[in-house]
């Protein structure tokens, strides 16, 4: 009975995202990026993530008067200390309720029959502030700022989904 023990431990371990395979959640250009945002995060180079390295990097951005508050509950969404693995760890977690990108992209197209990549931006404003969990104005400014239409007023709907699920737009070869 002794030698059962431990086996449940460390399965309990692995359910709760302790397992190292968090790395094999991402492409390898992923993990370079994130590895780049902890570095800068990172301050004072002492690969962990604290609340001074919060608040430098915040201020660095222009965000000055942060509350002590603010940056504890930022901190304490970890575990523990925030190293490398677990700064990795937080994103999957964030992450996983995020379709992937091919769903995304076929939710779309079933809105883009001639198959061009884009949508009108009247029509795709009109799905979004009347149907399901409308967005507001508000919400419909930040994504028009963050996805500018094209002179025609169509939007690049597959732009979108690549920044939905890696987190920001890909860079043009």
């Amino acid at each position: 009975m002794e030698r059962e023990a431990p086996k449940k431990a460390k399965r309990r371990q692995a359910a709760e995202g302790g397992s190292s395979n968090v790395f094999s959640m991402f492409e390898q250009s992923q993990i370079q990026e994130y590895k780049e945002a902890f570095t800068i995060i990172d301050q004072n180079r002492d690969g962990i993530i604290s609340k001074d390295d919060l608040r430098d990097v915040l201020a660095s951005m222009g965000q000055l008067n942060v509350k002590n508050e603010e940056l504890e509950a930022m901190v304490k969404e970890a575990s523990g200390p925030i190293n490398f693995t677990v700064f990795l760890t937080m994103f999957g977690e964030k992450l996983k309720g995020a379709d992937p990108e091919d769903v995304i992209l076929s939710a779309f197209k079933v809105l883009d029959p001639e198959g061009t990549g884009t949508i009108k931006k009247e029509f795709l404003e009109e799905l979004l502030t009347t149907q399901c969990d409308r967005f507001s104005a508000e919400e419909m400014k930040n994504l028009w700022a963050a996805f500018p239409p094209d002179v025609a007023g169509n939007v690049d709907y597959k732009n979108i989904c690549y920044v939905i699920t890696h987190g920001e737009e890909k860079e043009e070869e």
